[in-house]
């Protein structure tokens, strides 16, 4: 309950509750076969996600060019990458998503003012298209087949691209990272990988998270959200490294 109530704050403020959930998880039914752990972790976290995006949207209006289609092909994204997840082995692609945070990490390090306040100038067609295809085809697709990170990583592509700001941008990603949990929970309930009673137990705690931190970042800004996404992507670079190389 701890951890879907951590979880659900961080997913709300920059993505990456998948980082304590589903270790918790698995700590906590350690003979669970894991994909009913990935199904149910998808029926807690699209809970907090969709619970996030609603009180988002009472404080900033995110870009409907941007977030319906991102959020469209994200499902659809999604639910390839959840019909591929036991075919493909994670091990073999945790070093590609290392390198993919680490570069996350020197951006957001690098460049402080990225993310402060939003650069209209980055908001061309070419761009939003660009920004739909990342987010929506490419990062909803790893969110189906692996997960964690997925709202740090649509932050990031929504921040660079087209140029939101932090808190507009977590508001996006929260509405597209529903649409990423409702496809791949589609997959896993189709193939009877779901537990449903501790999922909605767990999302009760999760919901409460995430409507903290959400109401956090919209009160304390693109700072707040910027140092606690550089947390985020550091736990998530440790994490990854001590799987790969423990």
């Amino acid at each position: 309950m701890t951890a879907a109530l951590a979880a659900g704050w961080v997913d709300a403020v920059v993505g990456g509750g998948g980082l304590l959930m589903l270790p918790a998880m698995l700590v906590a039914f350690p003979s669970a076969p894991v994909a009913p752990l990935l199904g149910t972790n998808k029926l807690t976290a699209i809970m907090g996600t969709a619970s996030a995006a609603v009180t988002y949207f009472r404080g900033v209006r995110p870009d409907p060019r941007i977030m319906w289609p991102t959020a469209g092909l994200a499902l659809l994204g999604a639910g390839g990458g959840a019909a591929l997840a036991g075919s493909v082995s994670s091990a073999a692609l945790r070093p590609t998503v290392m390198v993919v945070l680490a570069v996350v990490l020197v951006l957001v390090i690098a460049r402080p003012a990225m993310g402060a306040v939003a650069d209209p100038t980055l908001l061309t067609r070419r761009r939003v298209v660009v920004a739909v295809l990342l987010a929506g085809g490419g990062v909803g697709f790893y969110d189906g087949l692996i997960g964690p990170g997925t709202g740090t990583f649509l932050i990031m592509v929504l921040t660079t691209v087209v140029g939101l700001d932090f808190v507009r941008a977590s508001a996006s990603a929260k509405v597209v990272n529903t649409a990423t949990n409702l496809g791949a929970l589609a997959v896993f309930a189709w193939n009877g990988d779901v537990l449903w009673l501790l999922g909605l137990g767990l999302a009760v705690c999760n919901v409460a998270g995430a409507q903290i931190g959400a109401r956090m970042a919209l009160r304390r800004g693109s700072g707040f959200v910027r140092g606690v996404l550089v947390v985020v992507v550091l736990a998530l670079l440790v994490r990854l490294a001590w799987e790969q190389f423990a």
